[in-house]
C-alpha cells in the first residue's frame, strides 16, 4: 500500500503544480509533512535545501530521494515515474493545440492568474521554514546565515549554490 502513496502523492503535486518546480514544491510538502507525516517540516527542509544545491529539476531529486527512503530503490522509481508521469501525458495529448492556443488571451490571462497564487503558497512554506529554523536553531544562527547570506548575495554578488553550500556545511558543523 506503500507504494501507491507514495505514486499517488507524487502524481497529484506534479499534475497540480502548474508551473513547473517551484509550484509543486509546496504540493509536495502538503503531501509528504501534512496528509501522509513521513517527515517532519525540517527534514522536508533539509531534503528541499540539498535539492536545491543538485542541478536538475527540483521535483524528480526529492521524488527520488523520498521515494527511496519510504520504499527503497522501487520507492524512488515509483515517485519519479509519479513525477515525470503528467507531464509526459500532457505532452502527448496536447501537443498538437499548442500553437492553436499559444497567442490565446486567455491562455496568457490563466497563466498571469495563477503566478499570484504560486507566491503565496511560496511565501507561506518560507514563513514555515522560517519559524522551524528558529525553533531548531535560535535567533543567534538564524539572525547570523541570513545577514551573510544576504550580504553576500548583494554585496559580493555570490552565487546562490555557492551560498547554500556554505550553509549546509555551517549547519553540519555548528548545529548538528
Amino acid at each position: 500500500m506503500i507504494y501507491w502513496h507514495i505514486f499517488w502523492s507524487f502524481f497529484i503535486a506534479n499534475l497540480l503544480g502548474y508551473g513547473g518546480g517551484p509550484a509543486t514544491i509546496p504540493l509536495i510538502q502538503n503531501e509528504v509533512v501534512n496528509h501522509y507525516h513521513w517527515m517532519s517540516l525540517s527534514e522536508f527542509g533539509d531534503v528541499l535545501a540539498i535539492a536545491n544545491a543538485l542541478p536538475g529539476p527540483i521535483a524528480t531529486k526529492m521524488g527520488g530521494y523520498i521515494g527511496f527512503q519510504l520504499g527503497g530503490f522501487l520507492g524512488a522509481i515509483i515517485a519519479l515515474i509519479a513525477t515525470i508521469l503528467p507531464s509526459a501525458i500532457a505532452v502527448i495529448l496536447l501537443f498538437k493545440f499548442v500553437n492553436l492556443f499559444k497567442g490565446s488571451p486567455k491562455v496568457t490571462l490563466m497563466t498571469r492568474a495563477v503566478q499570484p497564487i504560486i507566491a503565496i503558497l511560496l511565501a507561506i512554506m518560507a514563513y514555515q521554514f522560517f519559524l522551524t529554523a528558529f525553533e531548531n536553531s535560535g535567533i543567534f544562527h538564524l539572525t547570523l546565515l541570513a545577514g551573510v547570506s544576504y550580504f553576500a548575495l548583494m554585496r559580493f554578488k555570490i552565487h546562490p549554490s555557492l551560498l547554500i553550500l556554505c550553509a549546509l556545511i555551517y549547519g553540519g558543523v555548528f548545529l548538528s
